[in-house]
């Protein structure tokens, strides 16, 4: 009897890359925009609000991958330590370690026999897998990618950043602030209807919640910096 193959494709398996890609792009656009207002509203010039914007990007970029690559490290970390519990479980106790799979496909419903045979057969083929599947939620869509996750965010964030300091090379400096705001809300409403369109959320939902907290962030940094420029 030949084998069907699973074909359909899920929005799950776009999980461990469309995170860390939103959050990367967001936080650039929000926090290079609102670096640029804040040293335009000091009443800095142009060339000083382009080494701000410049540094912020590439700072900022190298603070996404460093911080995405250490704390999806972390997960992973964790990861590994709980198969390596259960692998060790399954080796000493190999009884009660099927008696606890059993139970978790009783709770979800299966009839007691019919759940004691499939804990069975999962067991016999890759023991370790069912468990890490069913006990721990660990698969092969949700576990920790370090590397992709770190990659993501950095070119996301540079990509992100972009936006808002070109921004700053072609618009004269008299309508700078009001204009940077504006394209910014702009570029975060685009990201939020992408992302919501990558991951199959509503998309004006996700485009009020980015432009929302966007324009906040400028908003604060906007009036820091005016209030600094004043005092210094």
């Amino acid at each position: 009897m030949s084998r069907l193959k699973h074909t359909e494709r899920h929005l799950m398996a776009r999980i461990g890359w469309l995170r860390a890609a939103v959050l990367g792009a967001n936080d650039g656009i929000v926090s290079t925009a609102s670096l640029i207002i804040g040293v335009a509203a000091a009443g800095a010039a142009r060339g000083d609000i382009v080494v701000a914007g410049a540094a912020g990007l590439v700072a900022g970029a190298m603070s996404m991958a460093a911080g995405e690559y250490v704390s999806v490290s972390s997960q992973a970390d964790t990861e590994r330590a709980d198969l390596a519990r259960e692998r060790t479980e399954i080796l000493a106790d190999p009884a009660a370690e099927h008696a606890e799979l059993t139970s978790l496909y009783v709770d979800r419903g299966l009839d007691p026999h019919v759940a004691s045979s499939v804990a069975d057969q999962l067991m016999a083929r890759d023991a370790l897998g069912a468990h890490a599947r069913d006990e721990l939620n660990i698969t092969d869509l949700t576990s920790a990618r370090p590397v992709v996750a770190a990659i993501a965010s950095a070119a996301t964030f540079t990509a992100g950043a972009a936006l808002p300091l070109c921004l700053v090379l072609i618009l004269p400096i008299s309508m700078l602030i009001a204009v940077e705001v504006s394209g910014s809300l702009l570029f975060l409403a685009a990201l939020g209807a992408i992302g919501a369109r990558a991951g199959g959320a509503p998309v004006f939902t996700a485009s009020a919640r980015v432009v929302f907290w966007g324009g906040l962030a400028m908003a604060i940094t906007a009036g820091i910096g005016r209030l600094v420029g004043t005092a210094v």
